[in-house]
């Protein structure tokens, strides 16, 4: 198996650590509209 990087081209959803809002974007917006909290991909995985 070789190893395939990410595609962006598709929309996807980000959650807030600290407020938990969520975000669909293409790209990761980088900080949370509403309290300012780094967001995540909900895609990957946290492990």
């Amino acid at each position: 198996m070789r190893d395939v990087p990410p595609t962006t081209d598709s929309e996807q959803p980000y959650e807030c650590f600290q407020c938990g809002t969520i975000i669909v974007a293409d790209a990761n917006p980088g900080t949370c509209p509403d309290c300012s909290g780094r967001l995540r991909n909900r895609g990957t995985p946290l492990e």
